[in-house]
């Protein structure tokens, strides 16, 4: 079928989508080239195009069926940057020591002891009351957190009563470097500030060791995030990223991203990129999964968007998504990662298990050992997570009036900026930041985490 569009609509700069042809009652509306949704009356041409006349097409489960994938021969790069090489052959991009309570009793006396010593403490409310998996998932969430990479060493503060017990966490934790990793109990010392402080000055003693070495691209985990979205997410800045996410998959390193119902009617794209048929199945059973998460607790799968999203210009929940996997850009997807696991397997795109929520999603890129976590926002937020969290601008009126927010303006590409200029100085920001650059969320001292749960509290 050939359409023609109309020569009489107006170009507008509001974020807002107007038909460019006739759309009849139930005909499906396009964007990105996928439908959007379908129509709920007839749209006239020029017409906006919202919930008011616009209704998602998603419901229940999704069967997808594997195809196999030719991985189309791609540059190969090699590069360096500076970091820290830890003991495990891992790599950091900061030296930071890191205070995580056990507990949510415990959250006082972390931010006192982060207070006097200059550490940094990732307080929840989480880790006694909990049962079952979702006691599990705070567990490898934590551990994920306690590893990482970024940290020049951790103080992990327990209560002593919980149900996250400290062995239980050492459990999870496996193997872990003894000396840069250490735990106090605050039910069993008299004076847990003193202790704690005297604990926290010997990791410091220890991380002014670390010095910064050369260590190859590849070994970098970036992950991807959007929040706060607009009608210029899918146009501007997502696929800028994905244009970044492209160049370091060109140095083998590894693309990470979270946020299920954010793929919602857009999973397809991402499964027909699966290297093999065991990762296209674990993908598609952890988004699968997240799609029964709704329907166990009795919602549809198409409750998204948020208010903030209708109001930037987004209708649907297929339209934010067709616009959010754009993050990823061509990369491989390489499989799927539950809460708290590491990729360890070759550069390439990597789904990780968790919801949209911005805290959520942060955190959960975090544990899964993300080094930088890429951002975009139309709407603007503060928020950034326990890794240096770099806000990219879909627009730039976001940018002027939040100068301090965001740290790099994707809206240039609305006034015809060179979208390949732009992901390079994009992507050179990444290794600046990865060599030690403060973001403006560090700067500012915007650091945060959320915890996942599902299940019953006692």
């Amino acid at each position: 079928m050939q359409i023609h569009f109309s020569d009489n609509v107006e170009v507008r700069d509001d974020g807002q989508k107007y038909a460019l042809i006739e759309i009849k009652s139930g005909e499906n509306v396009i964007k990105y080239g996928f439908p959007i949704g379908h129509a709920k009356r007839d749209i006239k041409i020029g017409e906006k195009v919202s919930p008011e006349n616009l209704a998602s097409n998603l419901a229940g489960i999704t069967d997808w069926r594997y195809t196999p994938y030719a991985e189309p021969e791609i540059e190969k790069l090699s590069g360096t940057f500076m970091g820290y090489r830890r003991k495990n052959g891992d790599v950091g991009i900061r030296n930071d020591i890191w205070i995580i309570p056990t507990v949510g009793c415990a959250n006082a006396a972390a931010k006192k002891l982060a207070e006097l010593s200059g550490a940094k403490a990732y307080t929840h409310p989480y880790g006694c009351s909990q049962l079952g998996g979702d006691l599990e998932n705070t567990q490898k969430i934590l551990s994920g957190l306690i590893k990482h990479p970024n940290a020049g060493g951790v103080l992990v503060l327990g209560l002593g009563c919980e149900n996250n017990e400290i062995h239980l966490m050492k459990a999870t934790l496996g193997d872990y470097d003894e000396s840069r990793i250490r735990f106090l109990i605050l039910q069993e010392c008299e004076d847990e500030i003193t202790e704690g402080l005297a604990i926290l000055k010997e990791l410091k003693a220890l991380a002014d060791t670390d010095v910064r070495t050369e260590v190859p691209i590849s070994s970098l985990r970036i992950g991807v995030k959007c929040g706060g979205s607009d009608g210029y997410s899918g146009i501007t800045a997502n696929p800028l990223v994905g244009l970044v996410a492209d160049k370091f998959f060109k140095y083998n390193a590894k693309i990470l991203m979270t946020e299920m119902p954010e793929a919602f009617g857009a999973e397809q794209i991402l499964l027909e990129r699966s290297d093999s048929e065991k990762s296209f199945n674990a993908a598609a059973n952890m988004l699968k999964g997240f799609r029964q998460y709704f329907i166990d607790h009795g919602e549809g799968v198409a409750d998204n968007p948020s208010p903030g999203n209708i109001a930037g210009g987004i209708s649907t929940l297929e339209e934010k998504s067709l616009g959010c996997v754009q993050k990823a850009g061509k990369v491989t997807l390489r499989g799927a990662l539950n809460f708290g696991e590491v990729p360890n397997g070759n550069g390439g795109l990597y789904l990780v298990n968790g919801p949209g929520n911005d805290q959520v999603a942060v955190t959960n890129l975090s544990a899964s050992g993300a080094h930088i976590i890429l951002f975009t926002t139309g709407r603007g937020t503060p928020l950034c997570g326990p890794v240096p969290t770099l806000k990219v601008s879909t627009n730039t009126p976001l940018y002027k009036k939040k100068p301090h927010w965001m740290d790099f303006n994707a809206g240039e590409i609305i006034n015809g900026a060179d979208k390949n200029a732009l992901a390079d100085s994009l992507f050179n920001l990444c290794i600046e930041t990865a060599e030690g650059k403060s973001s403006l969320g560090e700067l500012n001292g915007y650091d945060d985490i959320a915890i996942f749960k599902d299940g019953v509290t006692l």
